[in-house]
């Protein structure tokens, strides 16, 4: 059921979009950063949002036009909009050789047990409860992504103030 999962990626390291550029949600796999990123802003499934890592809201994603990131967008502007700084999501639309998402169709019938392993690997990596012992799995399929940082956001402040830091003469000179 559940087949690409993010968790606790940053608000502020999303591009929204601007002008004629469409904004972005680009993930890598954790287990290679260095590959080509995969834009989640279709993903369909649901999606938690968090200040300082405590869960504030959980939504779902996929009725009609309202994907991941025009949810996310929403909430912007919504009586969430100065509340959350994280947000964490559980697609069921997986990554295609070609770095797109598949169809939502094909994501359909699963049988009951991977539904509620799904349903309890979703509460646990939500809640991070102190009790579980163990993490939850949504079965072998899934594919975890890392946040990556989109090039129309620019440098971070900590890049910037690396780069004026290198730009300043040495006490010896």
């Amino acid at each position: 059921m559940i087949k690409t999962v993010g968790l606790f990626w940053k608000r502020e390291d999303i591009f929204w979009g601007a002008g004629s550029h469409a904004g972005t949600l680009l993930g890598v796999p954790i287990w290679n950063i260095t590959a080509e990123p995969v834009d989640f802003r279709e993903q369909v499934g649901i999606y938690l949002l968090y200040a300082d890592f405590d869960v504030i809201y959980v939504g779902q994603t996929g009725s009609g036009d309202q994907k991941l990131l025009r949810r996310l967008r929403n909430h912007t502007q919504d009586q969430l909009a100065d509340r959350w700084d994280r947000f964490s999501w559980f697609g069921v639309r997986w990554v295609k050789e070609n770095n797109e998402l598949s169809a939502i169709a094909k994501a359909a019938h699963p049988e009951l047990k991977h539904v509620l392993d799904s349903m309890e690997a979703i509460a646990i990596h939500a809640a991070n409860p102190p009790m579980n012992k163990q993490c939850g799995s949504f079965g072998e399929d899934e594919a975890w992504y890392r946040q990556f940082r989109d090039e129309h956001l620019g440098p971070t402040v900590p890049e910037m103030i690396r780069d004026i830091w290198d730009m300043l003469p040495d006490d010896d000179e």
